[in-house]
């Protein structure tokens, strides 16, 4: 059967998430606070290139903190400069370590040429402590994307000090709108003096990750507050830079619509019950009109215990001049197939194993190799090893993702935009997607279409599973 594209979509979004539980996060309080160098847009350089350089810094994450955290931050800004290119145009980017690791820069949901997608190990070789890599590529959509490293076996503790952006690449024919924010959540695991908690604990990665106990949004403690006009059209582009925390946000008093899902453009329809789900690397693009009254307030909520705020929206001044238009959808992006012929799909099982066991109390240990906790169809992740499949450029794939562990697996696709099969009657979830949360003891079907030639991840983007075997590779030809 070839499976095309339903229109009207559904408004049930359904991308296997659960929400993540309150574990070690203390419900972060608006307070004032040292605020480290804030996100804005990359400078360029003569020669048309931005510069970034990741170097460590020192800072107070948490305002009460007796010592110091060392981040590594882009150009000494948590998170690191928004990239903000028009699209069609060029993204040129040089990046300079700075730190003591090997770093590489992912470009997560960018269906990019291979050698620039940043997987270092695979696609490129890592960039050294005190050396340079140019990245050069046009993205062919539309979108907000997420800069993160992706070093094979190192990718965990350069995420967690802090390194990460947002590449925006802007749509030539956008939506009306009176104020755009570019926002992304994180936590950090901190020690009772601030400063960062010890890394490579091999227990952490056979389990739930590593989980932080003080949430940020654009490196600030929360809630980060901003200011609206009263009726004014506000997007907002919100990411999930967290190494390992899967998040269940919720609006209050706010009428939030999607209008974009990893980046790829969706008709505009509310969440079911106010809430998403927002997997680590996950991107969501939201419009909402703010309240007509002045002082009127709103708020994103983490579902985490009783609720963290994490986002305020204030409205004050004059109302915005187009207050009440209706609410357009983004977009669409003809570049992505129309229909995914399923009857001649390529099919493969992927079958996620390892992680903790049960202890004698109940509690997780893990006693095994610490590189390879992780296992898909049995065997840890190798550059090395034989890909998953190979298959002639615009073959259309289908993959059984199997999770056989007691917890989420969030999975992320390389180079490519997915659909979430209904597995029931081979019908898909009306938006694209680079990532998807299997819930535990589960199996899920994504269908997409190998029309990027390559040699391509699949990746958990929990990180410190990345960093113990929890991937693979496919080849397109």
């Amino acid at each position: 059967m070839s499976l095309q594209r339903q229109n009207p979509p559904s408004r049930r979004l359904v991308i296997g998430g659960l929400a993540a539980s309150l574990s070690s996060v203390a419900k972060a309080k608006a307070q004032a606070q040292p605020s480290p160098p804030t996100a804005s847009s990359a400078a360029s350089s003569a020669d048309g290139w931005r510069e970034l350089t990741a170097a460590p810094i020192s800072l107070r994450l948490r305002p009460d903190a007796a010592a110091e955290a060392v981040a590594w931050a882009f150009d000494g800004q948590l998170p690191g400069p928004t990239l903000r290119v028009r699209h069609g145009e060029q993204v040129r980017v040089r990046l300079r370590n700075r730190t003591e690791r090997p770093l590489s820069l992912h470009w997560q949901g960018v269906r990019n040429v291979n050698a620039m997608d940043g997987v270092g190990g695979l696609t490129q070789q890592s960039v050294a402590p005190g050396q340079s890599f140019d990245y050069r590529f046009t993205p062919p959509d539309a979108g907000t994307f997420l800069v993160r490293p992706l070093v094979i076996g190192g990718s965990s503790e350069p995420a967690e000090r802090g390194l990460s952006a947002l590449l925006v690449v802007e749509e030539r024919q956008a939506p009306k709108i009176d104020h755009e924010f570019a926002l992304l959540v994180d936590d950090w695991r901190l020690g009772e003096d601030g400063a960062l908690a010890a890394f490579g604990d091999p227990l952490e990665a056979a389990a739930a990750g590593r989980l932080g106990n003080w949430l940020t949004v654009n490196g600030r403690g929360v809630p980060h507050e901003v200011k609206v006009a009263p009726g004014a059209r506000v997007r907002l582009r919100l990411a999930n830079a967290c190494n390992a925390r899967s998040l269940r946000i919720r609006f209050d008093d706010i009428k939030a619509y999607v209008a974009a899902v990893d980046g790829q453009p969706t008709d505009t329809f509310e969440p079911l019950r106010a809430t998403l789900p927002l997997a680590p690397g996950g991107r969501y693009d939201l419009l909402f009109d703010g309240p007509m009254n002045a002082g009127a307030r709103g708020a994103v909520v983490a579902l985490l215990g009783p609720g963290i705020p994490l986002v305020a929206f204030v409205t004050e001044g004059e109302a915005a001049r187009n207050a009440a238009s209706p609410m357009a959808a983004l977009p669409e992006n003809k570049q992505l197939p129309r229909q995914i012929r399923l009857q001649n799909a390529l099919r493969r099982d992927v079958v996620i194993q390892g992680g903790a066991g049960p202890g004698p109390g109940g509690q997780p240990v893990y006693a095994g190799d610490p590189k390879r906790i992780w296992t898909i169809n049995g065997a840890s992740g190798s550059a090395g090893g034989p890909a998953l499949f190979t298959v002639k450029r615009g073959a259309p794939v289908v993959l059984s993702l199997k999770n056989q562990t007691p917890v989420v697996q969030p999975i992320h696709v390389h180079g490519h935009a997915v659909r979430l099969l209904h597995v029931a009657d081979d019908g898909w979830d009306p938006y694209w997607l680079d990532t998807v949360q299997i819930p535990e003891n589960r199996t899920l079907l994504i269908a997409f279409v190998a029309d990027n030639p390559g040699k391509w991840a699949i990746t958990s983007s929990v990180l410190e599973r990345f960093d113990t075997g929890l991937w693979t590779w496919f080849e397109v030809t």
